[in-house]
């Protein structure tokens, strides 16, 4: 804490600012002060609120010029005391100063990394918020590179600790390496601006590492790959690295390999981990495609599913909500058209695993999207029934599932559905009731639970009132759910036709529909199974609901 004279002058500069507005002297004032609260009387959250508070004066002063700010001294000067003392966002961005700005990597991708939580999710580790982050973004969109430019940073605010890359190959930990040094050691960048009093003592490129400051056990930056030898030749006091540590579609598909890659990163590079200078645990980040559900991100995923202690950074190409890129950068950049242009050349499954990072179980999957029945346009002909069954929604991430299915012989066509986790309960009565008078529908059985009877209640009493006409029934099942939906999914597959892709979208009800159901996997754990037991319901609805024809027959007695 700071000292009470410290604390009244900041409060006279502040008070000067308020009588006769922002001045250089003044500024200058509190970059002092600032660097006495930090360095001299070791209170870094307060000499932090100080330099912040200089930002916010520059900015105030240059208000009607955009980014004028950024040619300041005084918020430069601020910056770089931030940039010396683990403010992630600050640094990055002085470190590239003096870049021309296509040629800075960070600036240029900023508003895209804060709004994704990437700079947040490596400053929550910087704070000692979080033990182990997980990154994964699409391919290109620069991950790895973000890693590089955070790892020169650690290097310089922890000179006493070493650091390990983990991939899955000698090429990827050599551009690593090479990368980090550059930064370093290239006057392009302001590294040595930021931490004047340190500088490379000692480089080893065929290892992959290079020290700083003084000499240590470990070097400050080291590299290895799966495969290399690594007994007592690296360690990890400040932070463990693993970049895709899987090589490809092939390994990804291989449980047996991905068994063994589990076992190397926690039998050989986790046991690389010691504790820090100031005896704190090393922390770990895993940037990585998600190939599979079975790689390290996803075990370790089931293994601390519950941990506030880990966080895990998963961003598809393109947002949900709004439909637009999430990479679209102020230079290459990727577009929305890009992205599209990718899907159309790639398989489904690859392309949500790469590029949408939902990685799917490909060995495993009861619908995988070659074994559903498609279709463009309906027959020219009124249906023979229209029909619904409703999977209602209980708590949690449960989603309410009503599939609309037109009957044309021993076809159903589904043509409408709601597939929402909305927990506004009355709209969604008002949506059931809806898709069941917009489609004249005929029957539509819920499944009774603790909330489906009443459910099914509300949404006949708004049918009734809307002088629409329903069979609305409701069933109770005791059939183990998964089984249910294991041996019905033979029937959907014959029986039930799909829209094709080019009639919705992913975002609207349809296109959610079809992605649960065509992740839906046999070989590990589902998030979401709404849409498969829903379907499993309608085929023993269906099926129930065919009048059986008794025939005599001669008693063999």
């Amino acid at each position: 804490m700071v000292s009470e004279a410290t604390s009244n002058t900041l409060q006279a500069v502040i008070n000067s600012i308020n009588k006769v507005g922002i001045n250089d002297s003044d500024l200058s004032d509190l970059i002092d002060l600032a660097q006495v609260g930090i360095i001299d009387e070791g209170d870094r959250e307060w000499g932090l609120s100080v330099t912040d508070y200089v930002k916010r004066c520059v900015r105030a002063y240059y208000n009607n010029v955009r980014d004028a700010y950024m040619e300041d001294y005084a918020f430069w000067d601020a910056m770089r005391i931030e940039a010396q003392n683990q403010v992630l966002d600050s640094y990055l961005l002085y470190l590239e100063r003096d870049r021309s700005p296509k040629d800075r990597f960070y600036l240029p991708k900023r508003k895209q990394f804060l709004k994704i939580g990437l700079v947040q999710g490596y400053q929550a580790t910087l704070d000692d918020e979080i033990d182990i982050l997980t990154v994964s973004l699409p391919p290109g969109t620069g991950k790895t590179t973000f890693e590089k430019f955070f790892m020169t940073g650690v290097i310089g605010w922890f000179p006493k600790d070493y650091s390990l890359f983990f991939s899955h190959s000698g090429d990827i930990t050599r551009m690593f390496y090479d990368g980090t040094l550059d930064i370093v050691t290239n006057t392009e960048y302001l590294w040595n601006d930021i931490f004047p009093s340190l500088k490379v003592t000692n480089t080893n490129a065929k290892m992959g590492q290079f020290n700083i400051d003084k000499y240590k056990p470990f070097p400050s930056m080291q590299t290895t790959s799966i495969g290399a030898n690594n007994a007592g030749k690296v360690r990890a006091s400040k932070y463990l690295l693993c970049d895709d540590l899987v090589s490809g579609i092939e390994q990804a598909m291989n449980k047996t390999l991905l068994s063994k890659l589990w076992s190397i990163y926690s039998v050989d590079a986790r046991q690389r981990k010691t504790q820090d200078t100031d005896g704190k645990p090393c922390k770990e980040i895993h940037t990585a495609t998600r190939w599979s559900v079975y790689d390290v991100i996803g075990e370790i995923q089931k293994n601390y599913e519950d941990d506030d202690r880990v966080r895990c950074i998963a961003v598809p190409d393109i947002d949900p909500e709004t439909e637009e890129s999430n990479f679209d950068y102020e230079y290459g950049g990727f577009t929305v058209a890009f992205f599209n242009d990718q899907a159309k050349l790639m398989d489904e499954v690859s392309y949500r695993c790469l590029y949408k990072n939902d990685p799917i179980e490909r060995e495993g999957l009861l619908y995988p999207l070659d074994s559903l029945r498609r279709y463009l346009e309906l027959p020219d002909r009124e249906p023979d029934a229209i029909l619904g069954i409703c999977d209602t929604k209980g708590k949690g991430t449960d989603y309410l599932f009503l599939p609309c299915l037109y009957q044309y012989d021993n076809d159903y066509y589904l043509v409408d559905c709601i597939c929402s986790d909305d927990s506004d309960y009355g709209l969604q009565y008002i949506r059931m009731a809806n898709i069941i008078l917009d489609h004249n529908m005929q029957q539509c059985e819920f499944e009774s639970n603790r909330d489906g009877d009443r459910v099914a209640y509300e949404v006949s009493k708004l049918v009734s009132e809307r002088k629409g006409r329903c069979n609305i029934t409701t069933r109770y099942t005791m059939q183990n759910k998964e089984t249910k939906i294991i041996v019905n999914a033979d029937w959907v597959k014959k029986n039930v036709l799909f829209k094709d892709k080019s009639l919705y979208t992913p975002k609207e009800d349809y296109g959610v529909m079809m992605n649960f159901l065509t992740s839906y996997t046999v070989a590990g754990k589902n998030k979401h199974d709404d849409v498969p037991d829903g379907l499993a319901s309608f085929a023993l609805f269906v099926t129930n609901r065919i009048p059986k024809i008794a025939t005599i027959v001669q008693s063999p007695f």
